[in-house]
């Protein structure tokens, strides 16, 4: 079987594969069609699409992400053909989950005003932190990710609620509810974590009529993608002096455009699509990388199919 990879790996790892059977390609990103490329059966990547025509695979069966995400993917080529799509669900969740608990604290702390203090050699003590406990947190995806954050807010003695399609009962949260009780159960969250994956059917799902429904006092967190957000709503939101911080790691542009007013807020806290990255997630890629080929090439079932009737 001849696989594609433009995920770098390392020799014992490309070893490790090659004793399941496969001819493995090695590319990066900027992956083309060519003779060889064509005649895979397997492509592990993140996104070549721009350059590499699936359509001229004509043995493509199984296509790995190493991403969580799957907008980037030619979605309707591939229900066309009937291609198997895996993601690496599971994969980031970890940091991701430790990232999302960070800033929770971070807004209610005001680390950012005691860092601008530290700069400027200012001793001030400062009345505007807040505690997290009892705070209630919801959770707007129940997957993975939120799953991961979830757990580690036990400890916070948080009421965590979490909104999924059906409503249906997630570990490590004390109640659920469909997304059709959004409108309802948003107005009574301190914190807003956007978790869901980006669909069309999630496009601007956190619109102005959303945003208007949140506290004036709430925490609003996107490890998303940008786009389930109306970032033009939630500027002019902010611009009311609405919500006690927000934490943005995803945008509706990416990189972040410098004349983009969000830079400007002092209560956003910016990151550059860094939640998922740590040290240790090469080696949960991999793990799940090769745990689906060992699948493979045992005609064993797949881990994190993606249901494309979802997007996720």
């Amino acid at each position: 079987m001849i696989a594609v990879s433009t995920v770098y790996l390392k020799e014992e790892q490309i070893r490790k594969i090659e004793t399941l059977g496969y001819e493995l390609i090695m590319k990066d990103e900027n992956l083309e069609n060519s003779p060889k490329v064509n005649d895979a059966e397997i492509l592990v990547c993140y996104n070549p699409f721009a350059n590499l025509d699936i359509t001229k695979m004509s043995k493509l069966k199984w296509i790995q992400l190493t991403s969580i995400g799957i907008d980037q993917v030619p979605l309707e080529q591939i229900v066309e053909r009937g291609i198997v799509l895996t993601n690496n669900k599971g994969g980031y969740s970890v940091p991701m989950g430790e990232w999302i608990v960070l800033k929770m604290l971070e807004i209610y702390k005001n680390s950012f005003a005691f860092y601008m203090q530290q700069q400027n050699k200012s001793w001030e003590m400062r009345k505007d932190v807040y505690e997290l406990y009892g705070k209630k947190i919801l959770f707007i995806g129940t997957g993975s990710i939120a799953k991961e954050a979830a757990k580690r807010l036990a400890g916070f003695e948080t009421a965590v609620r979490g909104i999924n399609t059906t409503g249906r009962r997630v570990q490590h949260f004390d109640q659920c509810y469909k997304m059709d009780e959004l409108s309802f159960v948003v107005q009574n969250a301190d914190v807003v974590v956007i978790s869901i994956p980006y669909t069309n059917e999630t496009h601007h799902l956190i619109n102005d009529e959303i945003l208007r429904l949140m506290k004036t006092s709430c925490v609003l967190i996107n490890v998303s993608r940008g786009s389930v957000i109306d970032e033009g709503a939630l500027i002019e939101h902010l611009k009311q002096g609405r919500f006690l911080g927000v934490a943005l790691d995803v945008f509706e542009e990416e990189p972040l455009p410098q004349n983009s007013v969000l830079w400007e807020f002092e209560r956003v806290l910016i990151t550059p699509h860094n939640s998922w990255m740590s040290e240790m997630r090469n080696v949960r890629r991999f793990n799940i990388i090769f745990e689906n080929m060992k699948r493979y090439a045992n005609n064993m079932d797949l881990q994190n199919i993606v249901d494309l009737k979802k997007g996720y």
